[in-house]
């Protein structure tokens, strides 16, 4: 299929290692779409949630659609509030947290990295 519509109502959840405290939900997967490289889901982060520490080999863009998260990387902390975005490479390592008093929600967009075959 070239292509794939994800009504609201099928957000797939998930539990993604290291996070905490917050609601995963998978909007589209790279194996729907002919050849797809790409993931989406949208993440809602209960105030104290967030994700440890870490580094993965895809490159990924987080919106803030609601909110506030704090992204911790190695040169210094951001606070990112509703319609800020951030875009990090392959291996970046990173924190994320919620230290707001509310729900915060994050569009993330991930770029698996290519198989070589």
């Amino acid at each position: 299929m070239s292509y794939k519509i994800t009504k609201a109502n099928e957000a797939t959840p998930y539990d993604p290692p290291g996070h905490y405290n917050m609601l995963a939900t998978r909007l589209h997967n790279a194996a729907d779409v002919n050849e797809g490289r790409l993931v989406m889901g949208l993440s809602h982060f209960l105030p104290g949630g967030g994700a440890k520490q870490n580094a993965v080999p895809s490159e990924f863009i987080y919106y803030i659609v609601s909110g506030e998260m704090t992204v911790t990387l190695d040169d210094g902390t951001f606070v990112l509030k509703a319609g800020d975005t951030i875009h990090c490479g392959p291996m970046t390592t990173k924190e994320i947290k919620n230290n707001g008093f509310v729900t915060a929600t994050m569009l993330v967009v991930l770029l698996p990295p290519v198989e070589n075959k």
